[in-house]
């Protein structure tokens, strides 16, 4: 009888290690299903499902398919070129004007050279658009590949 009660007096320690082990990972399995709830799920809210950034050919492409393509540089650069079709909001106004686009469909954000496409991007993406991405080298690739322009 004696040596039971050794055996379960050194078992009781590994016994309690095991339930701080588990205690410790239940916690964290807590705290980060909590985290991914407050994230979005583990998935960033404005994340896009097309990527960040495209090149201008496939801008081009998506344009000849029928994408949105938005415009985010001034009125001033809109009336010196434009692609044909393109729809002018310029970045300054584009977070008090994203009702005007269409949250079902593709856009593709252009600017002059790249710059404030991306930041146009990031306004639609944090306004629940889900299908927006930036033309990478913007009209002035746009032109130097000789793509439409009016």
């Amino acid at each position: 009888m004696a040596k039971t009660r050794r055996a379960s007096k050194q078992s009781a320690p590994k016994s309690n290690q095991k339930l701080l082990w588990v205690a410790l990972l239940a916690v964290a399995v807590l705290v980060l299903g909590g985290w991914a709830l407050i994230n979005g799920g583990g998935q960033s809210a404005t994340a896009s499902t097309l990527p960040a950034e495209i090149s201008v050919q496939e801008a081009y492409q998506k344009y000849q398919a029928g994408t949105f393509l938005l415009d985010v540089r001034t009125p001033e650069e809109w009336n010196d070129f434009h692609a044909p079709n393109a729809t002018l909001i310029p970045l300054n106004e584009l977070a008090s004007r994203v009702d005007e686009l269409p949250k079902d469909r593709e856009i593709v954000v252009i600017c002059r050279s790249g710059n404030r496409s991306a930041q146009g991007r990031d306004i639609l993406l944090d306004a629940g658009f889900t299908q927006v991405t930036s033309v990478r080298g913007g009209l002035k690739a746009w032109r130097a590949a000789g793509y439409p322009v009016e």
